[in-house]
């Protein structure tokens, strides 16, 4: 498919001869890019395409894009392909996330000022354009299992807190590769960018960079909550710890008193006394009274 960027953008039956966008296969670049003329020969394939990065050649920028699904980042990354000169941009994919992107453009972007730059700086745009709420959704989330923890100990929490971890590390990864990206675009050293254009790639690395913070900071915050689960869990077995130390410690004299009589000597004068039986119940519900009230007034209890 090929647009033409004007004050929208166009779709053409024809490549137009500037200010172009191509949305290709990767056999239909196999056959077509001779058309193009940017004097490269580039390969493309999904395991090729493992990052988003950007390469200058002699008369061509050309690069990869690997972008991970929102609505689940442990999925396997959306990948695809592009090179661009300064007469427009090609996109290699055959996933058909290009031509995804490229109709949101089309459907909510209207120009005073179309240029190649302005498009790139849109295209990159949607493909982050709903980080702020997925940010927003994993600290809300956070918050949730941070009070959930104070009340409900579930085990379902750890492993949960590790994958929204490595879901943000894997965002974190992502934001740095497209700031390495945005700064390839920003020096121009094929000069393909008018200078008075550039300023729409420092805007998109300043994003950038605002992401990547947040993503940093959020997955410090999944620490602190795992350090949280971690200490109320000890301060249970502690407690439980403390339950099991306090009934050993009441039920050992009671045991030392059962082994003592247990022995049945034959001379033991408490055997022939018609009261030792209420007096050794007596004397155990003492021992049990008053190893209680020692816990209580110690506070161990």
């Amino acid at each position: 498919m090929y647009y033409k960027i004007a004050e929208s953008l166009t779709e053409c039956a024809a490549l137009p001869e500037k200010d172009y966008i191509a949305v290709l296969t990767s056999e239909e670049w196999q056959a077509e890019s001779a058309a193009f003329d940017m004097g490269i020969e580039l390969e493309v394939s999904a395991k090729e395409a493992n990052s988003t990065k950007a390469e200058v050649n002699y008369d061509s920028l050309t690069g990869t894009f690997s972008v991970p699904d929102r609505d689940d980042i442990s999925a396997p990354d959306a990948r695809f392909a592009f090179a661009l000169d300064e007469k427009g941009i090609v996109f290699i994919d055959d996933s058909g996330t290009v031509n995804s992107l490229i109709r949101r453009i089309a459907a909510s972007r209207r120009w005073k000022m179309p240029c190649l730059e302005r498009f790139i700086y849109d295209f990159l745009e949607q493909i982050v354009h709903r980080d702020q709420q997925v940010m927003e959704r994993y600290e809300a989330e956070l918050d949730d299992i941070e009070h959930s923890i104070m009340t409900d100990m579930n085990d379902s929490y750890p492993r949960r807190i590790n994958e929204i971890r490595s879901d943000l590390r894997d965002l974190r990864i992502h934001y740095e590769q497209l700031m390495d990206l945005g700064q390839e675009l920003e020096e121009n050293e094929n000069n393909f960018f008018k200078q008075d254009n550039l300023r729409y790639f420092h805007l998109f690395n300043q994003r950038m960079a605002l992401l990547h913070d947040i993503a940093a900071s959020l997955r410090d915050y999944t620490i602190q909550v795992r350090d949280l689960y971690q200490s109320q869990l000890d301060v249970r077995q502690n407690h439980i710890m403390a339950v099991l130390t306090i009934v050993t410690t009441v039920f050992t004299p009671l045991t030392l008193i059962t082994g003592w009589y247990g022995m049945n000597f034959v001379h033991m004068p408490e055997l022939a006394w018609r009261a030792s039986y209420p007096v050794v119940i007596l004397i155990s519900i003492s021992i049990v009274v008053g190893c209680l009230w020692f816990f209580k007034k110690k506070k161990w209890l």
